[in-house]
C-alpha cells in the first residue's frame, strides 16, 4: 500500500522525508506568517479579523498552537473547520463555513472541464496570498487515485478553497469567509504542521445518506463505500487516520 500523500518511489520518499526532519527546526524559525504578512490581503485579512478569531479560540479552549484539519460536504454546501493542540489527539470542530457557489453534480472529478468539484481525501499544498479569488488555499488534486479514474483523460486540475462566489469546480467561500480560514491556515502552518489534510465528501456519509444517493448515482457506490470507511474512521476517534492507497481504493489505518 502507498501513502497517497507522498511520492511513490521509495528513495525519492525516503529523501523527502530526511530533507522534512533536518529543515524541521529551520522551517519552525522561517517566519512563514511574516512572509505572507508581506501582502497586502493577508495583512487586511489579519487586521481585521484575527483579533476576533483570537477571542473565539480563547473562548472555545483552543491553544495558540494548534493544528488545523477541514472537512466539506457538497450537498450540504458547508465546510467545518476542526482544530486540536498539539499534544492532543482529538480534534474539535471550531467553525462551519457555507459553500457560496457550486458547480457540477455529485460524485468525483474525473477529467478537465467538467465542471466537477473532487471528491477524495487532500492536503493543501498552496497558499496564494494574490489569488485572482481575492485569497486562496491550493488543494492536491490530482492525486494518485484520481490520476487512476482518470485514465488517459486530462484530470485537470487548479482547485482551491477562495474568496469570491464563483466556482467551476472549487469551493468558493466568499472574501469575507476566506478572510478567517486563510489566517487560520496561515497560523497551523507556521505552528509547524506539515500537512493540512481536507477531506471532500459528496454528502455527510450517513448510511441513510449513502442509501439515498446511490440509488441516483448508483455507478458511484463502490466509490462512496470507499470514502464512507475513512469519513466513519474521523466520525468515531476524531482523529485522522493515515491515508493511503490500495489499487484504486483508499485504505485506511
Amino acid at each position: 500500500m502507498q501513502n497517497i500523500f507522498f511520492p511513490t518511489n521509495m528513495k525519492t520518499w525516503t529523501k523527502t522525508l530526511l530533507i522534512s526532519i533536518m529543515t524541521l527546526p529551520a522551517f519552525a524559525q522561517s517566519g512563514f506568517k511574516a512572509q505572507q504578512l508581506k501582502f497586502d490581503r493577508v495583512k487586511t485579512a489579519y487586521d481585521e479579523k484575527w483579533s476576533g478569531l483570537q477571542k473565539e479560540l480563547k473562548a472555545a479552549k483552543f491553544p495558540e498552537n494548534f493544528s488545523l484539519f477541514l472537512a466539506a460536504y457538497k450537498t450540504e454546501g458547508k465546510l467545518e473547520v476542526w482544530l486540536k493542540a498539539a499534544d492532543q489527539d482529538e480534534y474539535k470542530l471550531f467553525k462551519t463555513y457555507n459553500f457560496c457557489a457550486h458547480s457540477g453534480t455529485l460524485g468525483p472529478k474525473i477529467k478537465e472541464g467538467d465542471l466537477q468539484t473532487p471528491e477524495g481525501y487532500y492536503v493543501i499544498n498552496a497558499f496564494n496570498p494574490q489569488s485572482n479569488f481575492h485569497l486562496s488555499l491550493g488543494i492536491n488534486y490530482p492525486n494518485k487515485i484520481d490520476l487512476l479514474r482518470s485514465g488517459s483523460q486530462r484530470p485537470g486540475g487548479d482547485i482551491y478553497i477562495h474568496g469570491n462566489c464563483v466556482t467551476v469546480g472549487c469551493i468558493p467561500l466568499t472574501d469575507d469567509k476566506i478572510k478567517e480560514l486563510y489566517p487560520i491556515a496561515v497560523e497551523a502552518k507556521n505552528n509547524g504542521q506539515q500537512q493540512i489534510q481536507v477531506y471532500i465528501f459528496p454528502f455527510k456519509m450517513t448510511v441513510a445518506n449513502v442509501t439515498k444517493y446511490t440509488k441516483q448515482f448508483p455507478q458511484q457506490e463502490v466509490f462512496w463505500r470507499n470514502l464512507k470507511s475513512g469519513y466513519d474512521y474521523f466520525e468515531k476517534h476524531k482523529t485522522l487516520p493515515v491515508v493511503t492507497q490500495k489499487g484504486t481504493q483508499y485504505a485506511f489505518k
